[in-house]
């Protein structure tokens, strides 16, 4: 199987059959059947006539590192990264962009070639020949786009509210640090593991002081709460549980409920907020913006955001 060249040329038809001039973009995670990035970004890339394709890989954490390697060498124009490498590909990419130390998670890889002036270029302005040097740029995208999401899904303002964030991975630490830069008032952690939910919190203390983090729950279930955001990935698979414990909080005394998971599009999560009165929304949104985003790394063209919308709105709810 090929997958790709430096050529990147601009189709007359929709494309989306690649020939020997394909260029090639794709997502790794673990699990990965559930993803509609390639619905997405296929959609945009057949939209503005561009001979690419976006695929979808199933990797194991292990293999993470050879796996990227191994796409930058076969001229891939860059990668998405979900559960579980967003955190691991901080020290498996050779730069990071501001967007990804500053955030402490890669999901966004583009690739970049040396021309003969010493110029780094992303691979797709390399038409004519293979690069003198390749590396790995490591991008967030994610950011930028749950704060989007949360405002026009759900129109809520971040700003002196009180959070309760579910899960401590990549999109969990994330999350949690762009929304402390928002000015939240009050954040909750919660995850499995707390030393990883300690850990967030005493970044948080240090690099936005104004903000009261906890790691763990509010101390009675009665308080109010602003906003619940599941950023781990229970939800996912049938029977998983709600990641979310009731003894705890009380999802009648919660105004809004984001859960990350876009499928299926109503998690269980989601399913007894909508019951308890909340605003919901899962994260079409998120996904949305943070592929426009890579979109335009990628290509340098500006991402048709309404084409990207309708396919994933069709891909996931089947109209």
């Amino acid at each position: 199987m090929a997958f790709g060249s430096y050529k990147g040329r601009v189709s007359e038809k929709p494309v989306n059959r690649p020939d020997a001039a394909t260029s090639y973009c794709a997502v790794l995670g673990q699990p990965i059947k559930h993803s509609a990035s390639p619905a997405m970004h296929n959609a945009a890339f057949a939209e503005l006539g561009m001979n690419c394709l976006y695929l979808a890989f199933e990797v194991n954490p292990d293999d993470l590192g050879p796996v990227i390697q191994g796409a930058q060498s076969m001229g891939y124009w860059g990668l998405n990264l979900t559960v579980p490498h967003k955190i691991l590909a901080l020290d498996l990419v050779d730069v990071l962009d501001k967007s990804a130390s500053d955030w402490g998670a890669v999901n966004t890889i583009v690739f970049e070639g040396e021309d003969s002036g010493a110029r780094w270029k992303p691979l797709r302005e390399f038409t004519q020949s293979r690069p003198l040097k390749l590396r790995s740029v490591g991008y967030n995208t994610d950011v930028g786009a749950i704060v989007r999401s949360l405002n026009e899904d759900i129109g809520l303002a971040l700003k002196g509210s009180r959070v309760l964030l579910l899960g401590a991975g990549g999109a969990g630490r994330s999350a949690a640090l762009k929304l402390a830069s928002e000015g939240v008032g009050e954040m909750f952690l919660v995850n499995r593991t707390l030393e990883k939910a300690d850990a967030i919190a005493t970044e948080i203390r240090k690099r936005f002081p104004q903000v009261n983090v906890i790691a763990g729950y509010p101390e009675t279930a009665v308080e109010e709460i602003d906003l619940v955001l599941n950023a781990t990935s229970l939800g996912l698979k049938p029977g998983d549980a709600i990641p979310l414990d009731s003894s705890k909080v009380d999802l009648k005394k919660v105004k809004n409920v984001y859960d990350m998971i876009y499928r299926p599009s109503e998690t269980p999560l989601l399913g007894a907020a909508k019951n308890a009165g909340c605003r919901t929304a899962n994260g079409l949104g998120m996904l949305l913006y943070q592929g426009a985003t890579a979109f335009e790394l990628w290509t340098g063209r500006t991402a048709p955001v309404k084409v990207m919308r309708q396919a994933l709105v069709k891909n996931i709810y089947g109209n």
